[in-house]
């Protein structure tokens, strides 16, 4: 591909994933859903005008290292300390449940292996992929009903947060064992990850002293994100480079390091300017690039079908579950398992991972914007269905004229 082709494909493909972002929140949809009906419609799937070159990947790649940055940056570790024990028992079995049911659900439709075996890693990826919560959509719609600061609101929240470190966990562990790591078996794989946060806890510690003196002495200046970013790519660089693990788990813990800077917020700002201008949108209208429906038939079509019902119920079943045996009434439980529903970026860039290290084919990504989408739609309409059943009625007083 020549340069004024790139040129061509990066102007139509940033203008119609901002177009079709802007039409999907118009009508109450997350933004990145239009982005991937934009990649869908100028791909191979629709109109075949924008193909998936070898730089449009890797500047879907840069997009999802900075969009796990800044979900790094984004953590409250506060708040994690505050919730304990309920909202980390709460976001396991939120994990624990998808995973095994997303990978029984795989098995069922395409053959089951033996543990270890290629088969039952593919399955297991489709479990990871329904293990992750976007809490977003449910922040927005808790926010609307003024449920946000009360106890199930913070729980959800809380849970969503602690969801997300276990899922990098889990992902990081799948994506380890697959290729040459499954003849190395799972205590290498173990080893290797462990030993990669060690070293992590160990640098980060170090660096976030640096980021603090240079923070403190040269506050509001480019150079803080400008060296941020650097520690973030060179982080990810090494975890697959060296321990085998996914770059974004890298560029995570590069967040995670430096979430309690006071310029936090302005590192946010000036990586969210570069990353929703650019990097982002092209992340997401490139899982639209690689979306293919002309393989779908009656089988893939039943088990994106399935993998949607399978992927909401197990969230209310692990979720809701749990937190009746926290202590928490039945329909507090019932509120916190729909608030789990919700999926969004995490569940795609764990599909685009496993799409690179060979465990998920393109074929799959119908399935999982499908999830997406519903899960969008429907997690604040039930939301709101069950806030309304809790508003008491108010009686007239008899007394009154």
């Amino acid at each position: 591909m020549d340069n004024v082709n790139i040129l061509f494909e990066l102007a139509v493909l940033l203008f119609a994933a901002k177009m079709f972002g802007l039409l999907a929140k118009k009508i109450g949809a997350p933004e990145v859903v239009g982005e991937i009906i934009a990649g869908l419609v100028l791909g191979p799937a629709v109109f075949n005008i924008v193909g998936d070159s070898d730089f449009l990947s890797v500047m879907a790649e840069i997009g999802v290292i900075m969009l796990m940055f800044q979900a790094g940056l984004g953590t409250d570790l506060k708040e994690l300390k505050k919730t304990g024990l309920k909202a980390t028992v709460i976001a396991c079995a939120g994990v624990a449940v998808p995973m095994i049911l997303g990978t029984i659900l795989f098995m069922l439709f395409y053959g089951f292996g033996s543990p270890g075996s290629e088969q039952f890693l593919k399955g297991l990826f489709i479990g990871t992929i329904m293990s992750a919560t976007s809490v977003s959509i449910t922040v927005a719609a808790l926010k609307e009903l003024g449920g946000l600061n009360d106890t199930v609101g913070t729980t959800i929240t809380s849970a969503a947060i602690i969801d997300d470190v276990i899922g990098i966990i889990v992902l990081t562990v799948v994506i380890s064992m697959s290729g040459s790591s499954m003849e190395t078996g799972i205590g290498t794989v173990i080893i290797k990850v462990v030993l990669f946060f060690v070293i992590a806890v160990i640098s980060g510690y170090l660096v976030n002293k640096g980021m603090v003196w240079l923070d403190k002495n040269h506050p509001h200046t480019r150079r803080i994100p400008i060296i941020s970013l650097s520690y973030c790519l060179l982080l990810g660089f090494v975890a697959e480079k060296y321990f085998g693990i996914a770059d974004i788990t890298g560029a995570y813990v590069a967040g995670v390091v430096l979430c309690n800077l006071s310029d936090r917020d302005y590192i946010e700002k000036k990586i969210d300017t570069s990353a929703y201008m650019v990097f982002a949108p092209l992340f997401f209208a490139g899982i639209g690039l690689k979306t293919s429906i002309s393989s779908m038939n009656g089988v893939l079509l039943a088990f994106s079908i399935c993998f949607v019902i399978v992927a909401l119920v197990s969230k209310v079943i692990g979720c809701g579950l749990s937190s009746r045996l926290l202590g928490f009434d039945g329909k507090e439980s019932l509120k916190i398992g729909i608030g789990m529903m919700a999926r969004g970026e995490v569940a795609l860039i764990t599909a685009q991972k496993g799409l690179s290290c060979g465990l998920l084919t393109s074929d799959y990504f119908t399935a999982v914007i499908l999830l997406i989408l519903v899960s969008s739609i429907i997690t604040p309409v039930l939301l709101k269905k069950q806030y309304q059943k809790a508003v008491p009625v108010s009686v007239p007083d008899k007394n009154t004229d």
